[in-house]
């Protein structure tokens, strides 16, 4: 998955960094910047590090591009380090998270973040359909109305409603509160 959003990421042009996402207010620099504090942020929480604020929002990336790819390694390496999936990882805002669930909210959050700057930019995002439902799956065990998951200062906005028949990835989308219909 990170492979695929490193690819998208490679593809933002210095024209583009101020570029509207679908995630309100903020720019391709901003939401770049964000996953680049976020990679750096899971790396160190994997390596046992305790939550560092600056370091998830990503407030000392500079080159929010040219970073990208070595906070994606970063954050692969560290969570390759502790295989099995065993213990809690230190996850800013969420407290102790155990290890396999805050792999979870890095996947989910990088799978939808990728279809952000790639829609943002104008190319295809690949969406692969087993990552969508298996999203999807996940996702039915978060209580509907957490403030803390949905809303405008959660995690995601709210739920977008998307046909039942509608094809996987864009209900996963509408899932988490975007329209895959964006910008219109």
């Amino acid at each position: 998955m990170l492979a695929v959003t490193t690819g998208i990421v490679e593809r933002v042009r210095p024209d583009q960094l101020d570029l509207p996402t679908p995630c309100a207010g903020w720019s391709v620099r901003d939401l770049v910047r964000h996953m680049v504090g976020n990679n750096n942020g899971f790396a160190a929480a994997a390596l046992g590090d305790p939550p560092d604020a600056g370091l998830w929002d990503g407030v000392a990336v500079t080159d929010p591009v040219g970073e990208f790819a070595a906070s994606a390694t970063r954050v692969a390496d560290a969570f390759a380090s502790v295989e099995p999936l065993t213990g809690t990882f230190a996850v800013l805002g969420y407290g102790n998270v155990p290890a396999a669930q805050a792999v979870g909210m890095h996947f989910i959050d990088y799978l939808a973040h990728g279809w952000d700057v790639a829609v943002s930019i104008g190319v295809d995002a690949g969406l692969d359909e087993d990552f969508c439902a298996a999203v999807l799956r996940i996702g039915a065990d978060w209580p509907p109305d957490s403030p803390r998951i949905w809303g405008p200062d959660a995690a995601f906005g709210y739920r977008v409603e998307v046909p039942a028949d509608a094809p996987v990835a864009n209900r996963m989308l509408g899932f988490l509160g975007r329209s895959p219909s964006w910008p219109r």
